[in-house]
């Protein structure tokens, strides 16, 4: 997640939801609300009820609250996905839960663009477990947070380290080459990018990418073959969306 023109962050799916038109409520069902105590439409509802003074950690379920969250996400409501999935993080003694917690937690911030919140919130994630299945994701995460922030030379080091971590993640490769190109190491770049596209990370995105690495090494017919596949990969998916809405 390094181009400035992308906006789309890694959020775990959760438990998932199983037909999103049945029966679909972002409350689960323990927390179901008395009318007669609070207005039910309130937005602070969710909050309130499971603010830690008010409501015993046993009786939370955290798992079910990371699926509250990514329903939040799902409906564009990221600064009230960003509190339930802090409350799943500080509720659960389950570090891959915490983990999972805190590292949606900082994608939610980083879709509003509060990337001190989305880093500390990274940061959170890695100190729960800073080598496990979502560990990776936090550090390639991180690394486009502190890009954000401006702060590129540790944008790099969190882009090493993700690919350290998880050898097969092909967005943290992506990763990589990006901030390595902007480091002027072109060649270098060439080669993370290549990575990313054997484990199956190939969009016009990256091809561009690619493409303007190979200019800084002055190839430009290979870039210019680049760009010209990046431009059809475009069409294609511009012209399968026609599909699906006509069809």
């Amino acid at each position: 997640m390094t181009d400035r023109e992308r906006d789309d962050h890694e959020f775990s799916s959760g438990q998932g939801f199983g037909d999103p038109y049945d029966g679909f409520d972002i409350d689960p069902p323990e927390l179901s609300v008395d009318p007669d105590k609070v207005d039910p439409v309130d937005s602070r509802v969710v909050t309130d009820m499971l603010d830690e003074g008010n409501m015993p950690a046993d009786d939370v379920d955290a798992e079910q609250l990371l699926d509250v969250g990514v329903s939040y996400v799902h409906i564009n409501r990221h600064e009230q996905a960003a509190e339930t999935f802090e409350r799943a993080a500080r509720f659960t003694d389950d570090d891959r839960i915490e983990q999972e917690a805190w590292t949606n937690k900082g994608a939610a911030h980083a879709e509003l663009e509060e990337w001190d919140a989305a880093i500390g919130a990274y940061r959170e994630a890695l100190n729960a477990d800073d080598d496990s299945e979502h560990a990776a994701t936090a550090e390639t995460n991180l690394a486009y947070a502190m890009w954000e922030s401006g702060r590129t030379e540790q944008a790099l080091e969190h882009a090493e380290r993700a690919v350290e971590i998880d050898p097969r993640f092909a967005e943290a490769w992506y990763n990589r080459g990006f901030f390595l190109l902007e480091r002027g190491l072109a060649e270098d770049a060439v080669n993370a990018f290549d990575n990313a596209t054997r484990l199956g990370f190939r969009n016009p995105d990256i091809l561009e990418e690619k493409a303007r690495a190979l200019e800084e090494m002055e190839e430009f017919e290979r870039a210019e073959d680049l760009v010209e596949e990046a431009e059809e990969l475009r069409e294609e998916a511009e012209q399968e969306l026609v599909d699906e809405r006509t069809g």
